[in-house]
């Protein structure tokens, strides 16, 4: 029996990746899950702290900013659900109306072509009283206008939510018209000529057709949502106060500002299970449907 190198060559191949996701990915949550029951500060401690091995647990969910972050989290998650929404709504518009197709599609995939860096920093002059909507209305001559929600603790979430929307609709609107095209074409002409109105197409056969689309948007959006940072250090740097804190920026303040190993790593470690509860499922329920599609299909 004469050995084959090519049987072996694939696998060879994927040793140096699998060997950095072992290290970089696996080897890292497992050091910070670590970190996280240590009394470690600036430097790390490689010894748990036996008295009390949840210390930076109780300190954190005693923490005023971490209870403001999960609040903020959930805020974020419900507003910015709104981009799949819309991105469907532009996908029907622009699949009900084939002129034009390639211009709009690319006007509203636009805004993904820039970083959230910069998306947060222009939606920051949006709202600057000196320079955006405000000033604007000014000119036109409503001098009592007044849009500064930036400054205002209980509107500044809402203007993250807004410019994360804008960001973020056109890739949803990207999927959501693969999926469209995906629809047998015959769908349509049987529901002209039943005479079914366009909005129970959409509502009773379209919608439920898409819904492996629908559940890769929301696990895309879940993933990005618990991720938040960058428009919000652009924004807001977390303020007014503490009043636009998310999970992530609590984490990277509590490592930067306060200096505390341990207590970042315990936010970083609960931002691990908030990913896992969110994303697990939503895993399993696109993999049930798929069995329950293939059975179907048989």
């Amino acid at each position: 029996m004469t050995f084959r190198w090519s049987r072996i060559t694939p696998q060879i191949a994927l040793l140096p990746a699998v060997g950095i996701t072992l290290v970089a990915f696996l080897g890292s949550i497992g050091w910070t899950v670590l970190m996280s029951f240590t009394r470690s500060r600036r430097l790390p401690e490689y010894k748990i702290d036996m008295e009390n091995p949840f210390r930076q647990y109780n300190r954190l969910f005693a923490d005023v900013g971490w209870n403001i972050s999960i609040s903020n989290l959930v805020v974020l998650a419900l507003g910015s659900a709104m981009a799949i929404v819309l991105g469907f709504v532009l996908a029907a518009l622009i699949e009900r109306e084939r002129r034009g197709e390639d211009f709009f599609r690319t006007v509203f995939l636009y805004p993904l072509a820039v970083s959230l860096i910069v998306t947060g920093v222009a939606w920051r002059w949006i709202f600057n009283p000196q320079y955006g909507i405000e000033n604007a209305l000014h000119a036109l001559g409503w001098e009592s206008a007044s849009f500064n929600w930036l400054s205002d603790p209980q509107t500044a979430m809402y203007s993250i939510i807004i410019a994360s929307i804008w960001q973020s609709s056109g890739f949803y609107m990207a999927l959501m018209l693969a999926g469209l095209k995906g629809i047998n074409t015959e769908i349509w002409s049987a529901a002209r000529i039943d005479g079914v109105s366009l909005w129970r197409v959409y509502l009773e056969i379209i919608i439920p057709m898409m819904r492996f689309t629908f559940l890769t948007c929301a696990i895309l959006l879940s993933l990005g949502v618990i991720k938040a940072f960058d428009i919000i250090l652009a924004m807001t740097n977390g303020g007014p106060g503490q009043s636009t804190w998310v999970p992530a920026y609590f984490t990277i303040n509590a490592m930067s500002a306060k200096g505390n190993l341990g207590f970042a790593s315990a936010a970083a470690s609960m931002m691990l299970l908030i990913t896992l509860a969110v994303f697990l499922p939503l895993v399993a329920l696109t993999a049930w449907q798929q069995r329950q599609a293939r059975k179907g299909a048989h």
